[in-house]
């Protein structure tokens, strides 16, 4: 939903669907890693006075970009005086302007996400209308000469169809002093009309030595171990630049769970059942739904790579031995189609409300399959 100002008890009771639970949130995080290009044109347009009022913060999910939306909303609503002084896009954390925006109590900032139902505990599955709506008033208001207004969109990629139209006719017809930051890992799911009026900053996946700096500083910030100095190269790999995933991994014990997708992937053609059936008692609950949903993120990463890495012969070590043992010529678009296969099934399982833990070996009944037809 769309908000101007909430009362930290408030945002501390209910969960936000761009928190990843135990560690701060992108709005509360000082440090941005891997992205002093992007940070450098934002600050370079802003000292020219020539600030375009829509941005699109392009590119993965977990790299950074909600971090520099915040970033860029602090710097644009701190007073004069802090602006001039600013090291590009930083104002002291301790000003008064960087706590309001911590505690999204500033009245010239407005946040649009998906908001949690208290009656359903639940997210809905995107951001609905009413959401943008709510913009109305919160432009209306005259800003104060010199300040500006900002609105983040986080992400811009789950508006559904009457919000994304809604929050285009907001773009077409800006107030004075008003800058949208519309965070999307997915540019190709907006409205081209809503796209052609951004200007688009493109974000990387953050390279090892930023990913690995960006993790150490959250989990230091969560009062989290690192991992072990064996498991960073693995959950490097797994994360592909995206710090949030690599917290995820860490956190939930996600590796364990990888390595043992890993030991059936590498006993193919033979399916090692009694893994398997273990696999599906643990994840074939509700009650496993983020692990369940882990476990196919990872299959489906993994399987992935192996296609890439046959189809381009590039990749890591490990990838490349497993793709040339699974996959010989002519055999790349049967794994493909077999990754669509798995991705289709799991939608259907999910709309549906079928049973989990058959999903999970019928999964691997199609990987054997797959792998005995080579």
């Amino acid at each position: 939903m769309a908000r101007r100002a909430t009362a930290v008890s408030e945002t501390e009771a209910l969960p936000e669907v761009d928190r990843l639970e135990g560690f701060p949130h992108p709005r509360d995080t000082a440090e941005l890693f891997g992205h002093e290009t992007a940070e450098r044109e934002l600050a370079a347009t802003f000292a020219s006075g020539r600030m375009h009022h829509a941005w699109m913060l392009s590119g993965p999910a977990g790299i950074g970009k909600a971090t520099l939306a915040y970033r860029v909303a602090r710097f644009a609503l701190a007073p004069a005086d802090e602006r001039a002084a600013a090291k590009g896009l930083v104002i002291p954390e301790k000003s008064i302007t960087a706590g309001q925006v911590r505690a999204l109590s500033h009245p010239g900032l407005a946040v649009v996400r998906r908001a949690y139902d208290p009656r359903t505990k639940r997210f809905p599955a995107s951001i609905p209308v009413d959401a943008v709506r709510d913009l109305k008033t919160f432009l209306g208001h005259t800003a104060d000469e010199g300040t500006w207004r900002i609105v983040i969109v986080d992400s811009a990629d789950e508006l559904n169809l009457n919000a994304a139209n809604a929050l285009l006719k907001a773009l077409e017809e800006p107030p004075r002093r008003t800058l949208f930051l519309l965070v999307v890992a997915q540019p190709q799911r907006l409205l081209r009309t809503i796209r052609s009026r951004c200007r688009t900053l493109e974000l990387s996946a953050l390279d090892a030595s930023n990913l690995r700096r960006a993790a150490t500083a959250a989990l230091a910030a969560a009062e989290t171990a690192p991992p072990a100095e064996t498991d960073w190269r693995t959950l490097e790999a797994l994360a592909e630049g995206s710090v949030r995933r690599l917290l995820e991994l860490s956190a939930t014990d996600g590796l364990s769970l990888y390595r043992r997708i890993e030991t059936l992937i590498q006993g193919l053609p033979r399916i090692d059942w009694q893994l398997a059936h273990t696999l599906g008692e643990e994840l074939g609950s509700t009650a496993a739904d983020a692990r369940f949903t882990l476990f196919f993120d990872l299959l489906l990463g993994l399987i992935g790579r192996l296609v890439r890495a046959g189809a381009a012969g590039t990749g890591n070590a490990d990838d490349m031995a497993l793709s040339r043992k699974l996959i010989p010529a002519g055999r790349l678009a049967s794994w493909a189609e077999l990754w669509e296969t798995i991705v289709r099934d799991k939608a259907e399982t999910l709309a549906l409300n079928l049973d989990r833990r058959m999903l999970i070996l019928d999964t691997l009944a199609r990987l054997q399959r797959t792998a005995e037809a080579a």
